[in-house]
């Protein structure tokens, strides 16, 4: 699996943002395991520190527990957290940089609406 790290974001947040994708995807469920340090770290060719801090961060956030001895594993609520959480960056960053956006282009809120519904179709 080869990871392009974007520079605008630290690499333990985009981390974090990889494993809620797979949580998101299916590819991680409630109460399962998620790969290792070592092998998220291998994996991902980052250092193992790096990969720890974006455990944490989703540790922190209730996303993932720890079973000691064992390792990390998906809380029951991870999916609908990470979507509200989403949601709302969704909300705040992206739909007010597309308003902006569309303002300084004369776009309306129904040519908006339209380009937004063709997109679904393609």
């Amino acid at each position: 699996m080869t990871i392009t790290f974007d520079d605008n974001l630290p690499i333990f947040q985009q981390v974090a943002h990889i494993i809620e994708d797979d949580i998101l995807n299916g590819t991680f469920r409630v109460d399962e395991q998620i790969l290792s340090v070592a092998q998220f770290s291998q994996l991902l060719q980052i250092n193992p520190a790096t990969v720890v801090k974006g455990i944490a961060l989703l540790v922190n956030e209730g996303i993932l527990y720890k079973k000691r001895g064992l390792g990390m594993f998906v809380s029951a609520d991870a999916k609908e957290k990470i979507q509200l959480k989403r949601r709302d960056r969704f909300y705040k960053e992206m739909l007010t940089s597309l308003l902006s956006e569309a303002d300084k282009l004369g776009l309306t809120t129904n040519e908006i609406i339209a380009m937004i519904k063709q997109m679904r179709k393609d």
